[in-house]
């Protein structure tokens, strides 16, 4: 892994994009599950429920849906205005970007590559006979894996602590956050802007630019 001078790392669902994944596929379910799958969200972004356990009652609602979904929720989805000049600010500077995400491999690994994110970790979900199964593979993604990965790129690409930024809406994200030099709360839940460094209410990744570290001397 090559060095670099600093490390954003960001939460992908209504932070990176507009979108919460899980409802939009949710949509092909139908409007009751749509509006189960949206309280359950709120309420674990909001820190009332246990992520993984909040993550496997929203799966269920999924089961027997076709893969195919996956395409159309990538189709559906929206970038969050300023992404781009966010990225190429970073990659000036010598840094990398990570996005984490509770959300699904399936979606963000084309995204970030079609973006130039250099590292995307997020949860897989299981797939039997060309339908989900309502449940996800491997480990859950929740708060202490984020931090978790957050501290594993900072150490194996040598970025020290303070020229860390790390960006969340939710309250999944607080763990890491903490970790970094720079926490944003990016149009975020109340607990989320009471413990962030910085708090960024308009919808645009441009408005991070200023709050990255400057580029390190040579």
């Amino acid at each position: 892994m090559r060095a670099a001078t600093l490390l954003l790392v960001t939460d992908v669902d209504s932070t990176l994009i507009r979108d919460e994944v899980i409802e939009v596929l949710a949509r092909a379910v139908g409007p009751d599950a749509e509006r189960h799958v949206a309280d359950v969200t709120e309420r674990a972004m909001n820190g009332e429920l246990d992520f993984a356990a909040s993550l496997a009652e929203r799966l269920r609602m999924l089961e027997g849906l076709p893969v195919s979904v996956l395409d159309a929720a990538r189709a559906e989805i929206t970038v969050t205005d300023g992404v781009p000049a966010l990225i190429a600010a970073v990659h000036e500077r010598g840094g990398a970007v990570a996005a984490v995400s509770g959300g699904f491999h399936e979606v963000l690994d084309p995204l970030a590559a079609e973006l130039g994110i250099d590292h995307a970790r997020a949860n897989r979900l299981e797939v039997t006979d060309g339908r989900l199964t309502g449940r996800s593979l491997g480990p859950v993604i929740d708060g202490a894996a984020k931090r978790d990965t957050l501290e594993s790129l900072r150490l194996n690409l040598g970025v020290p602590r303070e020229r860390v930024v790390a960006v969340g809406d939710g309250a999944n994200d607080l763990l890491m956050m903490a970790a970094a030099g720079t926490s944003v709360a990016f149009c975020a839940k109340p607990a989320v802007r009471e413990q962030a460094t910085h708090v960024v209410d308009v919808p645009d990744f441009r408005e991070l630019i200023a709050l990255l570290p400057e580029a390190a001397p040579r």
